[in-house]
């Protein structure tokens, strides 16, 4: 049984793929990626599943990257780097892949990989108070294994205003730049719910067909597009810049500084 996540699915086949690190933010560790990985081959694969709500518990959708996992990436080897950067690649690529309705349930707030999350849906339905953040470059880095996915949902104007600046945004923003599909206006289980209806309305092997004709006529995030990725994301963490910020922000945090 997985340990970072629940799945449960109702009568209906509606599967429910929740992120169960709350007293991290659900944070993504190196468990996390593989038990999200295997739910997603084991989702798709379920005849029995319809569509998968993809949800956080607790307080935020997903603060992105895992502390832990994060300090020992900055003491870690390249291959050692890589490694673990192509392992989340390969877990966006198997959520993106999934051939059912992917649906995220956006309650709080969503950072980083959180934002990698949501982009991998074929919808989200967001809270009117999460917040969101590509905040990577505040720290030096760069949020390579989620560009394919992020810049294929919001396009190249809002990844460059927000990859670039690291800024943080609200739910009303996210909504405009095609982050999220709805922000629910009092009731999110209910706004959730009504969207969940619209894609149970659609037969389930056109609606394979569809999502499947989507991916080919999109960008294809082929072997070759996570091999780039997964080296520029090694090649800014070994910048001077990404060494010296990341230093100071585990030293404040040691501080009781953040």
């Amino acid at each position: 049984m997985p340990k970072t996540v629940d799945i449960t699915t109702d009568a209906r086949g509606v599967a429910r793929l929740t992120l169960k690190r709350p007293e991290k933010h659900n944070a993504m560790s190196p468990e996390m990626i593989d038990d999200l990985t295997v739910a997603a081959q084991n989702l798709g694969a379920n005849p029995a599943v319809r569509l998968i709500v993809l949800a956080g518990d607790g307080k935020s959708f997903c603060a992105g990257g895992d502390l832990d996992w994060m300090r020992s990436q900055f003491t870690a080897s390249r291959t050692e780097r890589m490694a673990e950067a192509r392992r989340l690649a390969m877990m966006f690529k198997a959520l993106n892949d999934i051939p059912k309705p992917l649906i995220a349930r956006v309650q709080g707030n969503a950072f980083g990989g959180g934002i990698g999350l949501i982009s991998v849906c074929d919808s989200a339905v967001a809270s009117p108070h999460a917040r969101f953040g590509l905040t990577e470059v505040r720290l030096g880095i760069i949020p390579a294994t989620i560009s394919p996915y992020v810049i294929a949902r919001i396009g190249a104007p809002a990844a460059r205003r927000f990859f670039v600046s690291g800024a943080l945004f609200d739910a009303a923003t996210a909504l405009k730049i095609g982050l999220v599909t709805l922000v629910a206006s009092d009731d999110l289980d209910a706004a959730l719910n009504s969207e969940i209806d619209e894609f149970l309305a659609a037969s389930p092997q056109a609606a394979a067909r569809a999502k499947s004709l989507v991916a080919s006529l999109s960008s294809e995030v082929t072997a070759e597009v996570i091999d780039d990725v997964v080296r520029k994301l090694a090649d800014s963490w070994e910048t001077e810049e990404a060494q010296t910020k990341i230093a100071a922000f585990f030293a404040e945090r040691a501080s009781g500084g953040v």
